[in-house]
């Protein structure tokens, strides 16, 4: 099922296309939110910094076809839970045993002033 979809189809110049793709290109290159001018409106998306790409060139009945498509996720990568990067980042703690202790207070113990 399709949360959305959007589909243009209409005829253009060749400078038309060159000026979609270089639109296309720099809200690629910035990333985050960006928003793409339509002839019906604008289209906002937020642009990963890694996705797929595909490129697609079809030729027969007298036409070629060529396809360009960029693909994404919707919900955001996470490397790891917040309490795991915090408990990396701590310093390892000294574990304190009963046997520990009683050497130290036998050795305080049989030391004389």
């Amino acid at each position: 099922m399709t949360d959305l979809k959007f589909e243009q189809k209409r005829s253009l110049s060749r400078f038309e296309a060159a000026d979609q793709l270089t639109a296309l290109a720099a809200m690629m290159r910035a990333g985050g939110d960006a928003e793409l001018e339509l002839a019906e409106g604008t289209l906002s998306l937020r642009i990963p910094d890694d996705l797929r790409g595909e490129i697609e060139v079809e030729v027969g009945d007298g036409q070629i076809e060529l396809e360009i498509e960029f693909k994404w996720t919707t919900t955001p990568r996470r490397t790891a839970p917040p309490h795991a990067v915090a408990a990396a980042e701590k310093p390892p703690r000294r574990k304190s045993t009963a046997a520990g202790r009683s050497k130290a207070a036998k050795r305080s113990a049989t030391k004389t002033p």
